[in-house]
């Protein structure tokens, strides 16, 4: 009896790699073919910047610079409103939104195209409270910016709420690729729960 309790345990426990493996590969087919081409500017009438980590600094932490670098860089295609999204983390002294813009400030863009979101922790509330920032404008098409790992679910939540969008993804640094896709398996995870078994996760 014991025997074959440790074999059930083994083979849940393989199962689980599977799954887990097999989510990884989906994940990088999905930032593949999201990040094959970069958008046109007529294919966007705002830009969404999702947050990242702010350093105790205050300055930008390298992921959400690059972040902040690609959204300029379509910003200087097409000058259209641009949506920073982001609170306060425990260990963060100031907002994401509130660094995010003073960045983009300083970097050329007008302070009354730049919209602020200092309320939302989670991507599902950032794209929320972006398209209700964007409501009194005439946007139409969004450009969503974040990291390429990221971007997939990203634009998988964008189509959820309705939302029109294309994405751009920024790198994120070689030696925390295995980090950050291992924690979007957890996050897919998440999403599934939350959209398909209706789990109240968020």
């Amino acid at each position: 009896m014991k025997h074959i309790a440790v074999r059930i345990l083994l083979a849940l426990i393989a199962l689980g790699v599977l799954v887990y493996a097999g989510i990884m590969v989906f994940i990088c087919i999905r930032e593949k073919n999201a990040n094959a081409a970069e958008p046109a500017p007529d294919t966007y009438d705002a830009i969404v910047v999702l947050g990242a980590q702010v350093l105790r600094t205050g300055e930008p932490s390298v992921q959400l610079q690059w972040r902040l670098d690609a959204a300029l860089a379509a910003w200087q295609k097409k000058n259209v409103p641009v949506a920073v999204c982001g609170a306060k983390g425990a260990d963060e002294p100031a907002t994401e939104a509130s660094v995010m813009k003073a960045y983009l400030e300083k970097a050329g863009i007008p302070a009354d195209s730049i919209l602020t979101d200092d309320a939302s922790f989670t991507t599902h509330q950032n794209l929320r409270n972006a398209m209700d920032l964007l409501s009194g404008t005439d946007a139409k098409k969004v450009l969503i910016v974040t990291s390429d790992y990221h971007l997939p679910r990203s634009l998988a939540i964008a189509e959820d709420l309705g939302l029109k969008a294309v994405g751009t993804g920024s790198p994120c640094k070689p030696e925390y690729w295995l980090k950050n896709h291992a924690r979007e398996v957890l996050a897919w995870c998440k999403y599934w729960a939350v959209k398909y078994l209706k789990i109240p996760l968020e």
